[in-house]
């Protein structure tokens, strides 16, 4: 089976409701363009910055799970819906909510490792002065296969990317706002790790570039497939990339270098703790 994928780079303002108008006209574009899954950034509806977070956040649903709802059950599409300031029992999560096509939320994914940073001569920024941790491996079902998820620095993190593909994950999406110190230095590097290591298709969305907002992200979203090697990928500006998934190659890649069934289990295994799970809605 092979379907196509479209990865919308879009521009982030200080403005929700532009941030939202301009999600719109691109995923309607990606699914006049025959797309099945359609993907935004990471912090799509709101400037990435902690005094932003509070303003932007909104429960579920809100104005814009709704919106990602409609067009998702309108077009016939999943839409994996970026990420946005979710405020839930008065904490706030870097949160991506997933829709199918029929419009239905079939999971969501809260950040788990919080960008913590400070680079002598670069960027200092600290997600943990306004939002919460997340607790949950995110993998859901589809028409396509288990689509693995999650938020930009959680990709750093090669255990979680495995405990995805180990819960039947084939496809790996991670919407993700790397700056212009991290960006050029690691952002390939490690997409085509990740999927190669660990043989799926690896997606990563990012905002375009505003050098009119505080943080600068590298943009470059990419489609990587099993084999590492790199399908599409778009420059800093504002984009719609597209590629095809084929599911077959993902077989024939792991069959052919069978990677996974080769882990010493008998010497090492990686383990999911249970820890309480928080509820969807």
């Amino acid at each position: 089976m092979t379907f196509r994928i479209g990865i919308c780079q879009m521009t982030v303002t200080d403005s929700k409701d532009a941030n939202l108008i301009k999600a719109e006209e691109m995923i309607r574009q990606a699914g006049s363009e025959n797309c099945r899954i359609v993907v935004l950034p990471e912090m799509f509806n709101c400037p990435y910055e902690n005094k932003s977070f509070p303003v932007f956040a909104e429960e579920f649903p809100g104005p814009t799970t709704e919106k990602l709802s409609s067009l998702a059950g309108e077009l016939g599409v999943y839409i994996f819906g970026g990420s946005i300031p979710e405020l839930h029992d008065g904490s706030i999560y870097n949160t991506s909510f997933i829709f199918d096509r029929r419009g239905h939320m079939i999971g969501k994914h809260r950040k788990i490792h919080l960008f913590d940073i400070d680079i002598e001569g670069g960027i200092r920024f600290k997600e943990s002065d306004t939002l919460e941790r997340g607790n949950q491996v995110t993998v859901v079902d589809t028409e396509y296969g288990k689509i693995g998820t999650a938020i930009c620095y959680d990709m750093r993190f090669p255990e979680l990317m495995r405990l995805m593909v180990l819960k039947g994950a084939e496809i790996i999406i991670v919407p993700a706002a790397f700056n212009t110190t991290t960006g050029p230095a690691h952002w390939e590097v490690t997409l085509r790790a990740r999927a190669l290591d660990n043989q799926v298709y690896y997606i990563a969305a990012s905002p375009a570039r505003n050098l009119n907002a505080s943080y600068h992200a590298y943009g470059h979203s990419a489609l990587v497939n099993p084999w590492g090697e790199i399908v599409s990928q778009a420059d800093e500006k504002e984009t719609i990339i597209y590629g095809e998934i084929d599911m077959k190659y993902i077989r024939k890649i792991r069959t052919e270098l069978p990677l996974l069934q080769h882990r010493r289990t008998d010497l090492y295994e990686l383990i999911e703790k249970q820890k309480r799970q928080n509820p969807i809605c």
